[in-house]
C-alpha cells in the first residue's frame, strides 16, 4: 500500500488557515491563476505534499509555485527551501519561486514565466469543460 502523501489530514486545517490569509502578492497571483485561467491548468492554492503546504500547485503539470517574502532569504530559508525542493522533486514536482515584490510589480510577467514553464502548449482534458470555467474548489 502506498502512502497518502497529497493533502494529508493532518495538515488540513493549516492548509485553511493559510488560504484564508494570503499575503498580498499570493492574492494577486491566485486572482491569476484561479479557475483555470492560465492555459486551462488548474491550479490549487495551499496544496499539501508530504508534510510541505505549498503556495499553489498544479496537477496536471507537477509544477509548484512559491511566494518567497524576506525570511525565505535567510540561512535557515535557503536550508529549508532546498530541503523542500529536494522532498518535491522525489515526486516529480518542479519548483518555480517568486519574491512577494515581483509578483506584485510585475505580476503578468510572472503569469508569463509561469506559461513558459508548463510542459506542453495545449491544455489537459477538460472532460468537456470550457477554459476558465472549470469549478473551483480551494
Amino acid at each position: 500500500m502506498t502512502e497518502r502523501i497529497h493533502n494529508k489530514t493532518a495538515l488540513r486545517e493549516n492548509r485553511r488557515r493559510l488560504r484564508n490569509s494570503l499575503t498580498p502578492a499570493e492574492a494577486r497571483l491566485w486572482a491569476l491563476l484561479k479557475n483555470s485561467r492560465l492555459a486551462g491548468r488548474k491550479f490549487r492554492r495551499q496544496h499539501s505534499v508530504g508534510q510541505y503546504v505549498l503556495d499553489f500547485y498544479c496537477p496536471s503539470e507537477k509544477l509548484c509555485i512559491e511566494v518567497d517574502g524576506a525570511a525565505h532569504y535567510t540561512d535557515g530559508g535557503w536550508e529549508y527551501d532546498s530541503a523542500r525542493t529536494e522532498y518535491l522533486g522525489a515526486f516529480n514536482i518542479r519548483v518555480l519561486r517568486f519574491e512577494n515584490k515581483d509578483i506584485l510589480e510585475n505580476a503578468e510577467g510572472i503569469v508569463e514565466e509561469i506559461r513558459k514553464n508548463l510542459t506542453s502548449s495545449s491544455p489537459p482534458n477538460l472532460g468537456g469543460v470550457s477554459e476558465g470555467r472549470g469549478g473551483n474548489r480551494s
